[in-house]
């Protein structure tokens, strides 16, 4: 893949120029549903502004204890934004608690706002992780169909320390279309939804499938990420799987709570 491009002095991360197309399309879409839904769009915006620094900051911090020696001795390849963005799981539950904060504090509807959020976050995910296969990160185990991929690149090798010349699954562009798929399903749910706050909960539990799914093809787990080893990769838990089952759970309790408070009354 292309991971990096020289331009003279200046080097271009193929991850930074996607996670800002995500951004600009998530904030593009905000803006828009904002004011269709009778929303202060400016005010939105800075909303989306400070819950993305927030959720970047989350996610680094879940990426640092994930490794935390090896961040600490090379904190450069840490703060590096156009390499790595972090760990998403990580900055979708900070971005969240300050989002809820944040709308109280400003007396913006939360759930109103979530139902916009949940669509505008699949939308750049879905960009975030075509930066990934470009960068070459976040890859997938070995496979031998068809659509396998084969990175070669030697700086892909060095960025992310992918295997070079191996056949793999190209889990990034499955995580990538679901994303995008998950973005239409929302939007549809956008248009006809019954109460506020049934879009976002959509999100939290559409994504915890996906991720859970796509987990099974990935191949950068390093062993302390293996929560039941089994002997196959689909018999194998790991955290993050785990962490999805509590995310589909959570999700569908807070479907069922908001549901039921907006259910007409007898």
């Amino acid at each position: 893949m292309l991971p990096a491009i020289k331009l003279g002095p200046l080097t271009v991360y193929s991850y930074g120029i996607m996670m800002a197309l995500g951004v600009a399309f998530g904030l593009w879409f905000l803006y828009v549903q904002a004011k269709k839904q009778g929303l202060p769009a400016p005010r939105v915006l800075d909303a989306a502004f400070y819950i993305l620094l927030v959720s970047i900051l989350g996610a680094k911090l879940i990426l640092l204890f994930s490794d935390f020696r090896r961040y600490t001795g090379n904190p450069r390849e840490l703060l590096n934004l156009a390499r790595s963005g972090g760990v998403f799981q990580g900055g979708l539950i900070f971005g969240v608690l300050f989002a809820l904060w944040y709308f109280r504090r400003h007396k913006l509807p939360t759930w109103k706002m979530g139902d916009l959020v949940g669509p505008a976050l699949a939308l750049g995910h879905g960009f975030g992780r075509i930066g990934c296969f470009l960068a070459s990160c976040c890859y997938g185990r070995a496979c031998d169909l068809p659509w396998g991929v084969t990175f070669s690149n030697p700086r892909a090798g060095a960025l992310t320390g992918i295997p070079l010349g191996v056949e793999r699954h190209p889990v990034q562009l499955y995580e990538s279309f679901l994303n995008f798929t998950n973005f239409v399903v929302l939007f549809l749910i956008l248009r006809r939804k019954r109460f506020d706050g049934q879009v976002f909960t959509f999100y939290i539990m559409n994504y915890s499938v996906i991720r859970f799914f796509t987990e099974y093809f990935r191949g950068d787990h390093p062993a302390r990420s293996i929560l039941i080893q089994g002997p196959t990769p689909l018999a194998t838990l790991t955290w993050p799987q785990f962490f999805c089952v509590l995310g589909l759970a959570a999700g569908l309790v807070l479907h069922l709570i908001l549901k039921k408070r907006h259910a007409p009354t007898e």
